[in-house]
Parts: structure tokens; sequence; C-alpha cells
């Protein structure tokens, strides 16, 4: 595997990074409601709870999709074809979901040219354990935003392309983000490109609220995390022991919603910012929002951002959806 890293052009490049995540967090809790965006949870450590969050029996939603890949690996190849693809992947973990619809291309001996994007170069060296080149499959990781890689891609392409952003990953945003973001891939890639995307269907509020507070309690160890990163990027003196980790399904937005709730009025010091905040009693942080969708939900996210959708793939329960868009 090759890696491009974008992000090595970019002068001052660790100071930017530091400097957002610092800032972020300083506002996020001079904030009414204090709020820190789930976007920092995943440093390494995070990341390594992540993945055995994924594998928890109380986590359903990797099991959902990895049921509807492999239902469906021979059929995507088989509508679109063609005899060569650039699959290109925002945040792809592992790799073990990628490899379920690469094999599923090779097998219908199509060439691939897998193009994983992530911020981490770390995460993207880890993907050769998982994903092996062969002479029918080439590996360009990047290392850069989103869509900054998907810029890139569009550049070097000579073939049709398929984004990749699985695992309800668009359930972070809020709604009308969600439409902001599938319209910035829609303007980042080639015409009669395609999308395959997931979506965690709305379901059993006890199944919702039982996988985001998993019995080995891996959920809350997740959270947690994010306040130690705080403690060691910022010199923070946050004790974890006086906070817990909330989660619940609101039926009014649609959403799992995650919080840290102190358990004592406090104060917290940040040594790099210089600065103190204050927390009464059970006041919480808000974390983040995975919201769930329905048919029309994903119709109208589909509709306001220029796709067209080929068609939607569901598991055996009807709980989880992927579905195919074209540009």
């Amino acid at each position: 595997m090759r890696i491009i890293n974008l992000e090595q052009s970019k002068k001052k490049q660790k100071v930017s990074k530091l400097n957002t995540f610092t800032i972020d967090v300083e506002n996020g809790l001079n904030l009414k409601n204090k709020a820190i965006s789930s976007k920092y949870f995943y440093d390494d450590t995070g990341s390594k709870i992540f993945q055995k969050i994924t594998k928890h029996p109380d986590y359903y939603l990797t099991r959902n999709e990895i049921e509807v890949l492999n239902k469906i690996k021979f059929k995507l190849p088989t509508l679109l074809k063609l005899k060569e693809i650039d699959i290109i992947e925002l945040g792809p973990g592992d790799g073990s979901k990628s490899k379920i619809i690469i094999n599923g291309f090779l097998k219908c001996n199509y060439i691939v040219n897998y193009y994983p994007i992530d911020i981490s170069k770390k995460a993207l060296e880890l993907l050769n354990k998982t994903i092996k080149e062969s002479n029918r499959l080439k590996i360009n990781g990047i290392v850069s935003e989103y869509f900054e890689g998907l810029r890139y891609v569009k550049t070097i392409s000579q073939n049709r392309q398929l984004v990749l952003f699985l695992g309800s990953n668009i359930g972070n945003f809020e709604r009308s983000e969600s439409i902001k973001f599938m319209k910035k891939i829609y303007n980042n890639i080639s015409n009669n490109s395609y999308v395959f995307a997931g979506f965690d269907l709305k379901k059993d509020i006890r199944k919702l609220n039982k996988a985001y507070n998993d019995s080995s309690k891996l959920t809350k160890k997740f959270n947690l995390n994010l306040l130690k990163r705080i403690n060691n990027e910022l010199q923070g003196n946050f004790n974890l022991k006086t906070f817990i980790h909330y989660g619940k399904y609101n039926p009014l937005l649609g959403a799992m919603e995650s919080f840290l709730i102190s358990t004592e009025k406090q104060q917290i010091h940040l040594k790099k910012l210089n600065k103190s905040f204050k927390f009464k009693l059970f006041e919480p942080i808000h974390l983040e929002y995975s919201f769930k969708f329905s048919i029309e939900d994903i119709e109208k996210i589909a509709f306001k951002t220029g796709f067209s959708i080929i068609d939607n793939y569901m598991n055996k329960d009807k709980g989880y959806l992927n579905s195919l868009w074209k540009k």
C-alpha cells in the first residue's frame, strides 16, 4: 500500500490541529449547555475502544451492516457493469467491511483501485493487516480530511468512482448538516459516480438504548476517554470518577444522545488555556448525536443533495439499510 500524505504539505499542521481542538474545547465548555464534538473521541485510545464496541453483542450496528454487505457483495459489481472501478472510502476503520465489498468486485473480475481516506496515518497503516494488494487490487491510502482527499482523487481518477460511507456515520450529523455533508460529496466526485452509505433505521427504543449503554460499559469508557484526552493534551484536571456516562433516545429528534454528567459541583482547570470552567451539580456535557432514519428521511437527503437512489438494501430484521446513490 502506498500512502499519500496531503497533510505534510500544510505548514505547522500539528500546531493547527492542536489549536482546532483547543478552540473547540474552550468554546464548548463556555456554552450555556456545554458540548464537545464527537469527532474528538477518536484519538488512538478512543479508536481502540470503539473497535471493541463494534464487536460487542449489545452493539448491533456492525453486525447488521456486515449482513447487508455479504448479501449484496456480488450484486453491486453486476449492477454497475464495469471492468475497473475506483473505490473511495471515508474513514475505513479496520477495513473489515471494505474487504467484503472489494472482494465482491475482485471475484467479479474487476480491477479495483482502493483509496481509503483518513486523517490518521496510523489508522491507514493498520489496513495492511486486513486488506492485501494483488495484481488486480491497488491501494492508495490518503492522509487528509475527507473532502480534501476526495478532491485529490478526482484529479487522478480515470474510472467510475464508488464512495463508501459506512457504519451509519451520517447519523453523527444533525439533519441539516447531513444534507450539507452529502452535498459536499456530490460536488467532489465525478459525474456518473456512486455513493454507498449506511443508515441505521428507527427501531424499538429499548434496543437502541441497550446498544449505546452496553453491558460491558465500553461506551462509558469510550466517552470518558475524551476527558482523559483533554487532560493529556490541554493539561486539564478532570477527575473521571466525578462524571457519569448517560445515553438516551430522544424521540422528538429521532436520535440517540450521549452525555457526560458531573456528579458534583466542581471547577475544572485547563492549564494550556490558563482557564477554569465551573460545573453545577449534575450539569451535562453533550457529546454526540446518533440520528436514526426512516426510508422517507433517506429519500429526502438524496433528493436535496442531487443524488438519485439506485436501490436500498436491508438486513433480515429490516433495522439497517445501505443505500446506493448515483450522481
